[in-house]
């Protein structure tokens, strides 16, 4: 029997899916459904995989709770085809496959997400449903999956980009940049009356509510200068009693969606598990699939109320232990090891992020790298640094399973980097511990300046995953050439002295030879970087040995 996501309706979810081991939403639906359009509490900007595969799962599960009756509406301001074509032609079900280390999968159907809109004035009737929803006082959050570059208004030198300048010039009226959007509609909620509101960022940034209230309020203050907006607008904004900006720490790795997990859902009978690209480059599907391992920590600063997330295994707690557990996880224990893994697994030509697992090279580079951050790591209590780092290299990374690829991994690395390695360094600073001590991640820093020449170690072209800086890096390493270290000279410092790509400048942090050095080593020739790997991990063995 043809099973389709789009005929799942209350009553009629059909033994057929619970027959082959679908787990099914124990909610009645269009209850939900005609709830949330009339009191809604919660829309999410970004309609990607990570938000069906987490945010959307988790309120999936505290609906089945029976505790809990409002859905989540998604608003996506940058790639309208996700709308069209993984939301609207399924009645906004998807499915969720978790990927077992055995093999295994867990098959859920999510019925959370209750509308799908396009979050753009051009898009009329989807723009006037937003505006409407901003208005109601019965909205007390709106969070966002927008990646790390979603926050930034400026490019490498400063600079506004050209899209925040316009949307600066053109007032709240007709915005593009995704918070330009979300600040547009915070002013509409302002001028119904301006009930209080949470704005959370649930990307892997440091910081990440600081990150995201800056730029909400330099958004706000360039347009009151300009006329645009009352003051009166921006004193509400930046009072946390009216527009609180919680903290977060956000995991789940969630892959591009697999043809071999449509292949498995489609031999179960599930029609229409087709895998698309948009134009602008995002794979979705009906379907997310992920690792099983999740955590989402939230610091509980709603003042508007929020839904009851802790039913479904979210932390709530306060800004110091997110901020613990964020520098923990981004800073530490996950997010370096697998930018480490991606930037030589690119070079290295992997394509995926466990078979580097199988690597003694690369395993051995990410537990020196590990070894490197955890003497300026704080434990936050709710979770334990070395039993995280264990579960990362022992169950998450090395899941056959999961088919992410280093290639995945690498995109905008430029905006990861400051978040994933420049806490370390701060804090090494701070402590006043010796940089000198320091090897692996410099050549990690290394490595991802020789993967921006776009050749692989075995000197063969290979695609540099998009970056929006890497216009700005790239024609900086013009001339450098494989084989030929002689034509590096003091191409790198530009860049190394950059402290909004490390988060330190390397040359006063006294890491910038290092790098510089490893970087002209593996310019030697082909098989440059894993001599470099190979050379720089005995170096560190034979120093251990008494």
């Amino acid at each position: 029997m043809i099973m389709k996501l789009s005929d799942i309706k209350n009553g009629n979810l059909s033994a057929e899916w619970a027959e082959k081991g679908y787990e099914l939403p124990k909610f009645d639906i269009e209850a939900v459904k005609a709830r949330t359009h009339a009191e809604p509490t919660w829309v999410h900007f970004g309609a990607g995989n990570i938000f069906r595969a987490f945010p959307a799962a988790i309120l999936n599960d505290a609906l089945n709770t029976g505790k809990y009756d409002r859905g989540v509406i998604v608003a996506e301001s940058f790639d309208y085809e996700i709308i069209d074509k993984a939301y609207q032609p399924y009645d906004n079900l998807s499915l969720l496959v978790c990927l077992k280390s055995t093999g295994e999968i867990e098959k859920k159907v999510i019925a959370s997400v209750t509308e799908s809109l396009k979050a753009d004035y051009s898009f009329g009737a989807d723009w006037a449903r937003l505006v409407e929803i901003f208005q109601n006082p019965s909205l007390q959050m709106i969070s966002f999956t927008i990646t790390e570059k979603g926050y930034a208004l400026r490019d490498m030198d400063g600079t506004l980009l050209p899209v925040v300048a316009q949307d600066l010039a053109a007032g709240p009226f007709r915005p593009r940049h995704t918070l330009s959007i979300a600040v547009a509609l915070l002013y509409q909620r302002f001028l119904a009356g301006g009930s209080p509101i949470a704005v959370v960022s649930m990307d892997n940034c440091a910081q990440n509510g600081k990150k995201l209230r800056d730029s909400c309020l330099t958004l706000a203050e360039g347009w009151q200068k300009g006329g645009f907006v009352p003051e009166d607008f921006l004193r509400w904004l930046s009072c946390e009693e009216n527009v609180s900006f919680p903290w977060s720490m956000i995991d789940k790795i969630t892959p591009h969606p697999s043809q071999k997990v449509a292949d498995q859902l489609t031999a179960l009978g599930v029609a229409g598990m087709t895998i698309t690209k948009s134009v602008t480059g995002t794979v979705s599907a009906p379907f997310v699939n992920a690792e099983v391992t999740e955590y989402l920590v939230l610091e509980d600063h709603f003042p508007n109320g929020r839904p009851p997330l802790e039913q479904a295994g979210v932390y709530f707690t306060d800004r110091a232990t997110v901020e613990k557990s964020e520098k923990m996880k981004v800073g530490t224990c996950l997010n370096p090891l697998h930018t480490a893994l991606a930037v030589f697994g690119c070079l290295l030509d992997y394509q995926t992020i466990s078979a580097e697992m199988r690597d003694t090279d690369l395993v051995t580079l990410v537990k020196r790298i590990a070894d490197e951050s955890l003497p300026v790591v704080e434990d936050p209590g709710i979770l334990r640094p070395t039993e995280f780092i264990h579960q990362v290299l022992h169950e998450r990374f090395p899941n056959p399973a999961i088919p992410d690829t280093p290639q995945r991994i690498a995109t905008d690395t430029s905006q990861k980097l400051p978040v994933r390695y420049g806490g370390t360094l701060r804090r090494y600073q701070e402590r006043s511990l010796p940089m000198a001590q320091l090897r692996y991640i410099p050549l990690v820093f290394a490595g991802w300046c020789r993967y921006l020449l776009g050749v692989d170690d075995a000197g063969k072209t290979m695609p540099v995953s998009p970056d929006p800086l890497l216009p700005q890096l790239q024609p900086l390493l013009a001339g450098v050439t494989l084989g030929k270290p002689d034509t590096f000279t003091h191409q790198l410092r530009p860049i190394l002295q950059n402290a909004d790509i490390f988060g330190v400048d390397l040359y006063e942090a006294g890491l910038a030879k290092t790098v510089e050095d490893d970087f002209r080593a593996m310019l030697a020739g082909p098989g440059a970087v894993r001599d470099i790997l190979r050379r720089q991990l005995s170096e560190r063995v034979r120093s251990d040995q008494p």
